[in-house]
């Protein structure tokens, strides 16, 4: 798969050019129609498909206070997109300047740099441009003037509701695995980067890797068995999230995990959680023993789950 990253890299590609446009924070099945539409669409053509994508949500620029928590990083869209031999990803870099261009002019960079652009793939409730003003009958319109067609996916449902990325972060806020799992098609997995802690659960005997999971969207507080991809190696575990009320007071929201039978250093390395089941609430405990007794029930529980 091509790495873009600039809409001027879309002239190194062979046309005619079939993109499919959108955040696709999640890629859940909704964003996989949307992607095997442009594939058939640029395969009928004789052309290239092209997912284009940003490096963070959009939101986070132009309305940071509300901006929704992700469901994947840049690396895994990557990945997954590979798994479905895309041929080229636009990853472009959403600044306060592309924030600011106007929907036309957006649109007309793409036209400008592909050779020819032929067709745009969204969803249902796609925007584009200055503000989120650009809309499908605009989009519709632009086509007409720069020659490219448009293919509007309708919304994929599930249980009788379309699946939407807000629909997954509500699930995975409330714990409802299950209910990711079916707005996915895969297993959903939070992913980050291990950072330096504080070592005081080294201290009480149950060492963890500290997860950077910030901006990701989590889910509810508590201890849970988790299974994790380390590096291409399979290993399990129990993961704390929440703020960690008997060591501190104030603390920020942090995610931890205790790998069973693992002593490496993994500052530095990436991560992959897979949550298998929620153990119990973050509580508050009358000190370190109570908690480390805790804690090693914890992991009784959670070796029988995940072995």
């Amino acid at each position: 798969m091509k790495i873009l990253h600039s809409i001027q890299d879309l002239a190194s590609l062979p046309g005619p050019v079939v993109l499919a446009a959108g955040t696709f924070d999640g890629l859940h099945l909704g964003h996989q129609a949307l992607i095997r539409c442009s594939l058939e669409e640029a395969q009928e053509r004789g052309g290239t498909a092209v997912v284009m994508s940003f490096n963070r949500h959009p939101a986070s620029v132009v309305r940071p206070e509300r901006a929704p928590g992700l469901l994947t990083t840049s690396e895994t869209k990557l990945s997954l997109l590979k798994e479905m031999h895309v041929p080229a990803f636009l990853l472009l870099d959403f600044t306060p300047d592309l924030s600011k261009v106007q929907a036309e002019e957006f649109i007309e960079s793409l036209v400008s740099a592909s050779k020819p652009l032929s067709m745009i793939c969204v969803g249902s409730q796609w925007s584009f441009g200055n503000g989120g003003k650009g809309n499908i009958p605009l989009l519709i319109e632009l086509g007409l003037k720069f020659g490219f067609s448009v293919k509007r996916i309708d919304p994929v449902e599930v249980s009788g509701l379309p699946i939407s990325s807000t629909r997954v972060r509500e699930a995975i806020a409330q714990g409802d695995f299950q209910q990711v799992l079916s707005c996915l098609g895969r297993k959903w997995l939070l992913n980050g980067k291990i950072v330096t802690g504080a070592g005081l659960g080294a201290g009480i005997g149950f060492p963890t890797a500290n997860l950077d999971a910030k901006g990701m969207q989590l889910p509810p507080d508590g201890v849970y068995a988790v299974r994790v991809s380390l590096g291409g190696r399979l290993l399990s575990g129990v993961c704390n999230i929440g703020v960690r009320p008997t060591i501190e007071a104030n603390q920020a929201r942090t995610v931890e995990v205790h790998l069973f039978d693992f002593s490496e250093d993994l500052v530095g390395k990436d991560l992959s959680l897979e949550f298998v089941k929620f153990l119990r609430p973050e509580r508050k405990f009358s000190g370190l023993s109570e908690l480390s007794a805790q804690i090693a029930r914890d992991c009784d529980e959670a070796k029988a789950l995940v072995s």
